[in-house]
């Protein structure tokens, strides 16, 4: 076995050499339908054999370390306990409540519906913390409701479709907390820093339904105001989420707990609600654990893949040796940011945001870092955190791979595709303009921080 493995061309190479076949290998394997999980640690596993020439002591002794440090971090726990919350919030009809009262005071707007389901997605977000399950859940409340008042398929789907992005960026986020974790970042700073894009999310999409309505008028209807006392009933029905997010939030920025303690409060109050709502039973109950369960393995095999893989990057030197060369082009920082920023806005069409956000911040950051921005190096780091996290997110909704995209599809098989891709370009366009503003203003990203 060992004659056969000499023969590899990898067995003659540097380390250096190895960490830049590593990428091309673990793309392949991406794009032949490998889970990602599985491909970064197959990747840093064979890159760690040969970089050790062949020698497995050295490399199951990391496999053994690398496990236990990875998932004895305490941080993570965070990870199940907003799952599970946006689990319960689900299932005790929050979805369906913040709908209504966003589509009581804007449905008779034109275009209203859909900006209210806009407004419906940034609060569900939260209290869910996942795109994905964003999309999903309001496109269940939604889409009849557009259907019904005449709005068309792709301007329908195009619309949730960029709502749900809004679940990953207003706090809390499960992908802010990985990130704050790999940078070793405050997270609730981070939670903190996200509040004002993810409102200019919200505000820009609005705009952008109000002009592409002005552009297309047949593609949305009217629906008739309702009474004021309506309005105010169907807002005060949102009472479970405004409770729950103030709690949670208010709580962490107050110091009563930490943000671990926060999710699990979180978790059970949402829960809570669920039971006295009627919506939660046993069978529900176990539903919900096993579906949690479910996600949180599958997010910490890709954590564990990507630690096991970065930590091959690092010892093969790839991130140090193009920190270097970057640095001695002497480009302008603002270049580099960008261009970064245009890698994951391209990539971010092929990967999920979890395993780009894994796979690509050991790389970057370091480059990031020591880059003069005129800023303190943890204000780079979170102003660079929420950038990463926006454009990430855009991928979700860019064809012709759009995560987000093909789960609202699912539920809607009558609308071709390419209508949703037609009318989504508006959306990507919002967020577009929304990264320039931020990359030109770090002061909007770092405002709320503490001075």
């Amino acid at each position: 076995m060992e004659y056969f493995l000499d023969l590899l061309p990898f067995s003659n190479m540097s380390r250096l050499e190895l960490g830049f076949w590593s990428f091309p290998i673990l793309l392949c394997l991406i794009l032949i339908r490998a889970p990602i999980g599985l491909a970064m640690l197959l990747c840093g596993f064979g890159g760690w054999y040969f970089a050790m020439n062949g020698n497995p002591t050295p490399l199951l002794a990391k496999l053994k370390s690398e496990t236990y440090s990875t998932f004895s971090n305490y941080s993570l726990t965070i990870i199940p306990m907003f799952l599970l919350m946006g689990q319960f919030a689900t299932l005790s009809g929050m979805s369906t409540a913040l709908f209504k009262a966003a589509e009581s005071f804007l449905g008779h707007r034109k275009g209203g519906v859909a900006m209210a389901a806009v407004g419906a997605c940034a609060g569900f977000g939260a209290i869910c913390g996942s795109s994905l399950a964003t999309a999903a859940t309001m496109s269940r409340v939604a889409l009849p409701e557009l259907k019904r008042y005449g709005y068309s398929g792709g301007f329908s789907n195009a619309t949730l479709a960029a709502g749900g992005t809004l679940g990953i960026l207003i706090p809390p986020s499960v992908i802010l907390v990985i990130y704050a974790i790999i940078t070793e970042q405050n997270i609730a700073k981070l939670f903190l820093a996200a509040f004002i894009p993810g409102i200019l999310a919200a505000l820009g999409y609005v705009i952008t339904i109000s002009v592409y309505v002005r552009i297309f008028p047949k593609s949305a209807g009217t629906k008739a105001r309702v009474p004021l006392i309506e309005c105010w009933k169907a807002l005060g029905a949102t009472w479970p989420v405004l409770t729950i997010f103030g709690i949670v939030v208010g709580g962490i920025y107050a110091g009563w707990f930490t943000p671990t303690e926060a999710a699990a409060i979180g978790a059970a109050g949402t829960g809570f609600i669920a039971f006295l709502g009627g919506k939660l039973n046993w069978s529900i109950l176990a539903e919900a654990l096993v579906s949690t369960a479910k996600t949180t393995a599958m997010i910490f095999f890709i954590v564990l893949g990507a630690a096991f893989y970065n930590g091959f990057c690092a010892l093969s030197g790839v991130p140090h040796y193009i920190a270097d060369i970057v640095l001695k082009q002497d480009f302008s920082p603002m270049l580099i940011l960008s261009t970064i920023l245009l890698f994951y806005l391209v990539f971010g069409c092929l990967m999920d945001s979890l395993s780009m956000i894994l796979l690509t911040v050991p790389i970057f950051f370091p480059i990031i870092s020591v880059l003069d921005f005129g800023m303190s190096l943890e204000h780079v780091a979170i102003w660079f955190g929420i950038l990463v996290l926006i454009v990430v997110e855009v991928g979700l909704i860019t064809p012709p791979v759009g995560m987000n995209l093909f789960i609202i599809n699912a539920m809607d098989r009558e609308t071709p595709m390419i209508e949703t891709y037609k009318a989504v370009i508006f959306f990507v366009g919002s967020d577009i303009v929304r990264v320039a503003i931020l990359v030109m203003f770090p002061t909007i990203t770092l405002f709320l921080l503490p001075k």
